[in-house]
């Protein structure tokens, strides 16, 4: 009897159904406990039918089997994301509780380093949670920055806008694409961003302080990219010989009958990339795109203007670890 391996994708879809309708219920709870106005209701529903869409569109086109804890724990976030999105535009008319305000943020900001965890830990990480995870994490990054900026100027959009000038950027310059090695310093860097940010928004601090914690923010955020993108610069030229050396093994090995398996291996005997040239995979190669500095330092995702990161996309299978 012939298996049916007909995939089915309404459980999917349920879940993401499911996350739509907590987000209508969270902004029925704001509009009742604040009368939120039409501002906000209009942003806050934007926000859930855009989720909503661009999650189903993801989950077509990777077809996973399980939406899994760790992006339940990610829809979750992206939930109240939501919420503090329509207090954002709400408040453009009239400023939200700060105690509420404050609390959704800082449930928002601890949830970020949840999901992860739930995903190592469970065996789940996968390319859409990651995904997932730093859209969620810096669109938040980039709504408390707007927040802040209308009582410390519009500079401080340049927190929330700098990942998605580096992705604008890396579209142009594909050398931007490149992995970069591990670094606890940038790590610290995305998380202040975050803290600092709702320390701002909070309003308990003197304006003399919560303007030089800021500008202090945004200083080391301009000194990890510009490091990092120098590092990209540096390297650039080495990465572009590797893959050419890799695309030109595949192209010989190809031109000379089916071969099995052909690797290229770094100075110190690691095994850096194996194609499987029987099934003749395609732009793969560009997946494993390593040189021995990055086989030797270890590479991980950008993670700056966010609690999030920073990665262009599409994300490599090298950077799903870090999840």
């Amino acid at each position: 009897m012939a298996l049916n391996n007909t995939y089915d994708a309404r459980p999917l879809f349920q879940e993401t159904a499911v996350g739509a309708g907590a987000q209508l219920l969270l902004l029925a709870f704001l509009g009742t406990a604040i009368g939120m106005g039409p501002a906000g209701w209009l942003t806050g529903l934007a926000f859930a039918l855009a989720t909503w869409a661009v999650l189903n569109r993801a989950l077509r086109r990777t077809r996973p089997r399980s939406f899994g804890p760790a992006n339940r724990v990610t829809l979750g976030r992206a939930t109240l994301v939501g919420g503090i999105t329509a207090l954002v535009a709400d408040s453009f008319q009239s400023s939200p509780p700060v105690s509420l305000f404050v609390g959704l943020t800082a449930v928002a900001l601890i949830l970020d380093g949840v999901d992860g965890k739930v995903a190592r830990r469970t065996g789940t990480s996968t390319a859409l949670g990651a995904r997932f995870d730093m859209e969620v994490d810096a669109f938040l990054i980039l709504v408390l920055s707007v927040y802040v900026s209308m009582a410390l100027g519009p500079w401080v959009l340049l927190i929330g806008l700098m990942r998605y000038g580096f992705v604008a950027a890396a579209r142009v310059m594909p050398w931007l694409n490149g992995s970069l090695p591990h670094s606890m310093g940038r790590k610290t860097v995305a998380a202040v961003q975050g803290v600092v940010l709702l320390a701002a928004a909070s309003g308990w601090l003197p304006y003399g302080v919560t303007f030089a914690l800021v500008a202090a923010a945004l200083g080391s955020l301009l000194w990890s990219f510009g490091r990092d993108v120098a590092w990209l610069f540096r390297t650039r030229e080495e990465r572009t010989g590797s893959r050419a050396v890799l695309a030109r093994t595949v192209r010989t090995s190809e031109s000379t009958g089916p071969a099995t398996t052909t690797a290229t291996t770094t100075d110190d005997g690691m095994a850096k990339t194996e194609l499987a040239l029987d099934d003749r995979i395609e732009a793969r190669i560009a997946v494993h795109e390593t040189t021995d500095r990055e086989s030797r330092a270890g590479t991980t995702t950008h993670t700056d203007a966010v609690g999030p990161a920073v990665v262009p996309f599409p994300l490599r299978e090298a950077e799903l670890a870090v999840r």
